[in-house]
């Protein structure tokens, strides 16, 4: 396997024609459902929001530290519907739904009419 090999086929789908405006659409560009997902960040210890960012596919608060109390830890929020107040502390995430097969065709074959077959006989 060559180095090259590697890299090439390396191309992913990143949505950009994907507008923030719609909830779930398709992307024109590979055909995949997307759903937008707005996310906040905020300290566990006093509730302040964070602003967040997305780091290797995590949703994580660009600052280490909380500006209010100084606490390192934080939690994840799914906002349902984005506001112009919570635009500046939110950050987008671009998901892929799978379609669910909730209907089945199934057939069955009706063994009582191939049991009574008798063989030809040969003359």
């Amino acid at each position: 396997m060559n180095i090259l090999d590697f890299f090439k086929n390396k191309k992913k789908c990143h949505h950009e024609k994907v507008t923030a405006s719609k909830d779930i659409c398709y992307c024109p560009d590979c055909g995949e459902l997307i759903e937008n997902r707005w996310y906040i960040t905020r300290c566990c210890c006093c509730g302040i929001k964070l602003k967040a960012i997305v780091k290797n596919g995590t949703v994580i608060p660009e600052e280490k530290y909380c500006h209010n109390c100084g606490d390192t830890k934080f939690k994840v929020e799914l906002v349902p519907k984005i506001n112009f107040i919570d635009i500046n502390y939110a950050v987008l995430v671009k998901t892929i739904i799978e379609p669910q097969v909730d209907e089945l065709t199934q057939s069955w074959l009706d063994r009582t009419e191939y049991h009574n077959q008798k063989l030809l006989t040969q003359t």
